[in-house]
């Protein structure tokens, strides 16, 4: 009995926030209790938590009946990893990441604010000093989340204009603030304080209803401050209570009330996969969500699974290696070269360049990434106007050179042997094959690492006619057109069919 009792008071604390500075803050005593009564978390439930919510999320799923038996994966690493990616992520290759959460309040350093002043980082601790008064609470920021000019549906276009494939929302970051009204985050979601309004769910419903964009959720496994979490991790993380009371049942709320085609796990780092139960949550994923087929999942599962295990491979924020990879894998990274949230402070230097971006996609999609490009809305719902320029000009420049990347698979090599910041790709039937130049190199190009016949035709995107071009000792040198008769600004793509 001692042992419920301390467990259920654990539990209460878990939807209690604790500031940085170590004092409790209540927002909601009525729904605390409710949560506690109409919950899992009742005295003569704890023991079996597990089976509950478990039959509950396989209750909601949606079985296909059919008389072919499909492949099931047990809840192993060899097993989990043989499972194919499903084809729509590599052909797709260009997402959208959205952080948005009560970090966009403060607006400073980056979405670790509240880590960082708990940890004395000097900018957020003068941030907090100079412009609040003593005793301030990073939960004081959540009713100042307002989201009054949040339009999903502008959202929506705007990606879908940009070019991207798919889209994947930070449903909850380190913080533990949820975007959606979670059973198991009271006083802590969009629903209870702050927008006052289930962000995620009309996101997904935007998405879905005005593009044919596939949507996504970013979910963190761990919470800085969870009372449940300090308390496993005080336990050398020989308990398990975080995980069996907040992150899984999270994860099963997620995707069977959301279903989402992208589960972008993180936070990984902090505990190894075992404890997380993240092999029989991914079993499940594959085996009996209503997302089994299609889901894609990332290897940010446990301290040991970065680039070792999952679906596609991340290895690092900002990962792009340069050269082909023999695992599918994603760059995910972030318009403010500084921050993944909103920064009120960001220059203009800190963002990138369309140069830049550019450059990004094509040296990742050529080593066989997909790209995720990152924006930070404001707290009041809006995405910075130059990330909204940004990927206007991205799905400017994809309208033109999408050949190169969409469905595209590696070339025989990467990058041109002769001239640097050349990089290639080709058609999935492999009868184009097309080289993207990111810096425009006068009149004409030498290439080294292409030898097309003589019948073969070489044009560029965005220029009418064919080009002329010779063989020489170098390579083949390529006539190319007037920079400015090429609709292309940035980045151009010389396209040689076979």
């Amino acid at each position: 009995m001692g042992q419920k009792l301390f467990v259920t008071l654990l539990l209460l604390a878990a939807t209690t926030q604790i500031d940085c500075k170590g004092s409790f803050q209540t927002y909601n005593y009525e729904a605390r209790e409710q949560y506690r009564l109409k919950n899992l978390y009742k005295q003569n439930e704890i023991n079996s938590v597990d089976s509950h919510w478990k039959k509950d999320a396989l209750k909601q799923s949606n079985f296909v009946v059919s008389q072919v038996k499909p492949k099931r994966y047990d809840p192993t690493w060899p097993s989990l990893d043989a499972r194919p990616l499903p084809a729509w992520y590599d052909q797709d290759k260009i997402g959208i990441f959205i952080h948005w959460g009560v970090y966009s309040v403060p607006g400073v350093a980056s979405e670790w604010f509240w880590k960082q002043w708990q940890n004395g980082n000097n900018e957020t601790t003068r941030f907090m000093e100079n412009n609040f008064k003593p005793n301030s609470t990073y939960q004081e920021f959540a009713p100042q989340f307002t989201a009054e000019f949040y339009d999903p549906v502008q959202w929506a276009e705007l990606f879908k204009k940009s070019g991207a494939r798919y889209i994947v929302l930070t449903s909850k970051h380190h913080e533990g603030y949820t975007l959606w009204p979670s059973r198991y985050s009271f006083s802590w979601n969009a629903q209870d304080v702050g927008p006052h309004r289930n962000v995620l769910g009309d996101l997904a419903k935007a998405i879905r209803n005005q593009t044919d964009l596939k949507f996504g959720l970013y979910h963190s496994l761990y919470e800085w401050f969870n009372p449940l979490w300090t308390y496993d991790t005080q336990n050398n993380l020989t308990t398990d209570e975080f995980v069996r009371f907040k992150t899984l049942p999270e994860l099963y709320e997620l995707v069977n009330e959301y279903e989402p085609e992208v589960v972008w796990s993180d936070g990984e780092w902090e505990a190894p996969d075992d404890y997380w139960q993240s092999k029989e949550f991914l079993a499940w994923l594959y085996n009996e969500s209503p997302v089994r087929e299609t889901v894609v999942t990332n290897d940010r599962w446990g301290h040991e699974t970065l680039c070792e295990h999952g679906g596609y491979y991340t290895c690092a924020d900002r990962y792009n290696p340069g050269v082909l990879q023999p695992h599918k894998w994603e760059n995910c990274m972030t318009l403010d070269k500084d921050s993944w949230g909103y920064r009120r402070n960001a220059k203009i230097e800190d963002y990138l360049t369309p140069e830049e971006l550019m450059r990004t996609i094509v040296e990742s999609v050529s080593c066989g990434g997909n790209v995720l490009v990152n924006v930070g809305p404001t707290r009041e719902g809006i995405i910075p106007v130059i990330q909204q320029e940004r990927l206007e000009q991205m799905g400017e420049w994809l309208d033109i050179n999408g050949p190169a990347i969409y469905n595209s698979i590696p070339y025989t090599v990467q990058n041109d042997t002769v001239t640097p910041g050349v990089w290639y790709t080709m058609s999935a039937d492999e009868s184009q094959v097309y080289a993207m130049i990111t810096n425009w190199p006068g009149s004409s190009i030498t290439l080294g690492s292409i030898t097309p016949s003589a019948q073969d035709a070489v044009a560029m995107l965005g220029s009418e006619g064919p080009l002329s071009w010779a063989q020489t000792s170098d390579g083949i040198v390529i006539q190319l057109p007037k920079q400015d008769s090429v609709k292309s600004q940035w980045v151009w793509t010389l396209v040689f069919e076979r």
